[in-house]
């Protein structure tokens, strides 16, 4: 399976060029999963809901999502990105997976939220879940950011039988390179950050955000790394099926080892 992960830098609160932007690299990306950064459609320093507002897709309704439906189905590709979604008044910050078969596409509505997201987004409630992929045979998870301080939120997705975790990220922080190696480590799978670059100003506050965006096979090991500041487009072929067996020795088994009557 071919995976490419996109390290770009949306323009704040320009949804047509950052949608047209996103467009034209789908169209130039031949793999067989693309995935793009956390709130690649809108930017993402927003504390006010007015403003965020009129940047908010619907799910299966706004014509930008059902144009990247529309090239996921033409060319074949499952496609993941981060936006703002609305439902009502209510916005959460989403990630659409993007399947070929329209019906097995699904949106990811952010668990854990970061600093001031809190002034905007509900906390999401679409729960953990993974997407399998006939054409590659690969079950992918999906969580946004901040949801990789959780070890539960990984572990979830891996006993769920999840291959490769797919991260769409707005990092500010060097801690997350530290820490998706030994997500990656601890449940045998495979982990893909697609971050952004650049700066967003708010008042008196400035946001750096970090790129160095990275695919880690299910040992913890840079298989592609970005920059810190650049646009770039990272690729890595990978074998899902070589997850799945998650003994290390003839005794031990990451999952059948577990004790779950004494986590509590």
């Amino acid at each position: 399976m071919k995976i490419a992960i996109v390290q770009s830098f949306p323009t704040y609160a320009d949804t047509q060029q950052n949608v047209t932007s996103i467009l034209t690299k789908i169209e130039s990306i031949k793999a067989d999963m693309i995935v793009f950064p956390e709130l690649a459609t809108s930017g993402y320093f927003f504390t006010d809901k007015n403003s965020l507002f009129p940047h908010a897709l619907t799910w299966n309704e706004s014509p930008e999502l059902l144009s990247f439906q529309a090239l996921s189905t033409e060319h074949n590709v499952i496609i993941i990105i981060g936006f703002p979604e609305k439902d009502g008044d209510v916005m959460y910050n989403s990630a659409g997976i993007f399947m070929p078969h329209q019906e097995d596409s699904r949106v990811y509505r952010k668990t854990h939220l970061f600093y001031k997201e809190h002034e905007v987004f509900a906390e999401g409630n679409s729960g953990f879940f993974c997407v399998h992929d006939a054409k590659t045979d690969c079950t992918i998870g999906i969580m946004i950011c901040y949801d990789w301080r959780f070890p539960e939120a990984a572990r979830t997705l891996a006993l769920q039988g999840a291959d490769l975790i797919a991260c769409p990220a707005n990092l500010v922080t060097t801690l997350s390179g530290k820490v998706f190696p030994a997500r990656a480590i601890e449940n045998k799978v495979y982990v893909a950050v697609a971050n952004r670059i650049g700066e967003e100003c708010l008042g008196e506050e400035t946001l750096l955000f970090r790129g160095e965006s990275a695919i880690y096979d299910y040992v913890g090991e840079r298989m592609a790394q970005a920059s810190f500041g650049n646009e770039e487009i990272l690729y890595a072929e990978i074998d899902p099926q070589s997850t799945r067996k998650k003994s290390f020795n003839s005794v031990n088994d990451i999952f059948k080892d577990r004790r779950p009557d004494m986590y509590s």
